[in-house]
């Protein structure tokens, strides 16, 4: 796809480099398909940190130094 260029916002013209100036303009699907990749994008970070926040706790139960059990100092 194509992006940038001559675009209007709000009345206010810009002119912004081209990117893709072989592309096609952006259609409404591909605005969709970009949001349904950032939801997923987002869903995958939020698991990753759970898990290693799970595993981070786990490990400091199994040394002894819980957070939960230190008052949450190490």
């Amino acid at each position: 796809v194509r992006l940038g260029g001559t675009l209007s916002y709000g009345g206010r013209v810009e002119h912004r480099p081209v990117l893709g100036a072989g592309g096609r303009p952006v259609r409404v699907e591909d605005i969709e398909r970009a949001v349904r990749l950032s939801r997923r994008v987002c869903a995958l970070a939020l698991a990753v940190c759970g898990a290693a926040g799970t595993l981070r706790e786990a490990r400091a139960v199994r040394r002894g130094r819980s957070r939960r059990t230190s008052g949450g100092r190490l």
